[in-house]
């Protein structure tokens, strides 16, 4: 099957870029899971927040919200997300580093500085460790199932395709062009191919005879479990430790909670580990006052990063026609539009979209 751009991975990276692109070329997408966002965009806590990242990704972050609030015409027939509050806590001992992150968002959100009583009127689950906090009210948990649907949507509505269980097995240039054959033995050929294939992105390099970048797949664990009894969830906010120790919210008619780990993986099908579905209970008693008698359910996903934390997104210097999309670590899915908008015009030679990005601080060439 021939095509003008071929992209591999079906997560938000690949659809959304796919879908930004279907109106300007014939477009193809393999995904090798037999369904979209298998891996990390269907296991993410998905909000949209500025506590997370750097400049960078803050500014990623705030190109997408226009998007995100309101999304093109028959996009979606639900909202791409819901407001929740988002809150920022921090113990006496460590308000300066509440301090230093308030500065660096306030770029890029309207916050509000609470006190302690501030802090436990938003959140009354906290215990009285927390006595500094900062809130974004306006705060989105987004919904990555209408979110990968919508993408895929538009890039069918604008002729693309998408092919799931298309597991990639062999990845070569030839006659200007890139061919990929599948574990069925099928091929696919076009003459950019996108490399959104997340935490095995430097696999698919590896294979293709491109360098690759050094990404590095950390996983991420989440439990739920029940809030107290009588507790109004409908109210609470997404709360974030100031340093990255632990985040928990409201989740169909419970909590989820995170210990924020980060540990070094394989590119895999990640599960939850014994040590940190405990650690999550262990910090959710240890700054909160509820008590995690049961974990009612546990996942983990993986969150790949490129060296510098940075998403990577631009042509390899070292292959025609191979386009890097890859590195969004745990913000994919809130800097999905903007990132997309960049795809495509790094791809078409549209306008640069966003004025606080530059194609060298995101591009593959910035690792030498």
């Amino acid at each position: 099957m021939n095509s003008d751009i071929l992209i591999l991975g079906g997560g938000i990276a690949g659809l959304s870029a796919a879908a930004a692109l279907a109106g300007h070329a014939k477009v193809t997408v393999l995904e090798a899971e037999d369904q979209i966002g298998f891996h990390s965009s269907g296991r993410s806590a998905t909000m949209l927040h500025y506590a997370l990242g750097d400049r960078l990704v803050r500014a990623l972050t705030l190109a997408s919200r226009p998007f995100l609030d309101d999304p093109p015409d028959a996009f979606s027939d639900v909202p791409l997300g819901r407001p929740m509050p988002v809150l920022v806590f921090a113990r006496e001992d460590e308000r300066a580093e509440l301090d230093s992150l308030d500065a660096d968002i306030a770029p890029f959100a309207e916050l509000e500085r609470l006190d302690s009583a501030g802090v436990h009127e938003l959140c009354p689950l906290l215990n009285d460790t927390a006595v500094h906090g900062i809130a974004d009210r306006r705060g989105i948990r987004l919904d990555p199932h209408a979110l990968l649907q919508g993408n895929l949507r538009q890039l069918r509505r604008s002729g693309g395709a998408l092919v799931t269980g298309a597991r990639a097995t062999a990845v070569r240039r030839d006659g200007g062009a890139w061919r990929v054959t599948t574990e069925a033995g099928e091929q696919y050929s076009a003459p950019v191919l996108v490399n959104a294939a997340g935490s095995w992105a430097d696999q698919v390099a590896g294979m293709a005879g491109v360098r690759p970048l050094g990404l590095a797949p950390k996983r991420r664990t989440i439990i739920t479990f029940d809030a107290p009894p009588g507790t109004p969830l409908d109210g609470l906010p997404f709360a974030k430790t100031v340093g990255d120790e632990l985040y928990f919210a409201p989740e169909s008619g419970r909590l989820f909670a995170s210990p924020m780990d980060e540990v070094p993986s394989d590119p895999c099908d990640a599960q939850p580990d014994d040590y940190e579905v405990a650690l999550a209970a262990f910090r959710m008693e240890e700054r909160t006052m509820v008590k995690v008698t049961r974990v009612h359910s546990k996942w983990a996903g993986l969150r790949t990063f490129a060296p510098d934390r940075h998403p990577v997104v631009g042509f390899a210097p070292d292959a025609e026609g191979f386009f890097w999309l890859a590195g969004q670590g745990g913000f994919g899915l809130q800097t999905s539009p903007a990132v997309a908008a960049i795809a495509a015009s790094l791809l078409t030679g549209a306008p640069w979209p966003i004025a606080d990005a530059t194609a060298e601080e995101l591009g593959p060439g910035r690792f030498g």
